[in-house]
């Protein structure tokens, strides 16, 4: 019976491990998982953003701040509820670690002015310049 030979070709073929794929996709679904967990508490806050007519979507970094304002004038920040004094020392120490720490103010349309000026004034303190306010698209106008 011939005997068949393979090329050394055929004997080094390349081959997929499976280990490393499966690491990687733990990995994926682990990061999508805590970013969907923290986006769903900062909606859990109930507001009722302003809207604008030229409202537009700006750039944001991953380890943003989002400062929520309630018509009450209560602060709330990663499901915890902050003072404007402990939000101001909050805040001191984020700019000592992150100096340009990007804050996102998401203030009920209701709200006072006064707790706003509040929340600038602790960023001001605090040495943090990349604020932005969050709205809501107009589409009627």
């Amino acid at each position: 019976m011939p005997r068949f030979d393979f090329s050394e070709y055929h004997k080094q073929r390349p081959t997929i491990q499976l280990a490393p794929l499966v690491d990687i996709a733990f990995w994926a679904l682990m990061f999508f998982m805590i970013i969907a967990v923290f986006n769903q508490m900062e909606v859990q806050v109930n507001l009722t953003l302003p809207k604008s007519k030229t409202a537009i979507q700006s750039a944001q970094s991953a380890g943003k701040i989002v400062i929520n304002i309630t018509k009450e004038g209560r602060f709330i920040v990663n499901q915890k509820e902050y003072t404007a004094n402990t939000l101001g020392l909050m805040l001191v120490q984020v700019s000592k670690l992150f100096p340009n720490q990007q804050v996102i103010i998401r203030a009920d349309e209701l709200t006072y002015h006064k707790y706003v000026i509040q929340v600038l004034d602790a960023c001001g303190r605090a040495d943090l310049s990349d604020v932005a306010f969050s709205t809501l698209r107009d589409e009627n106008s």
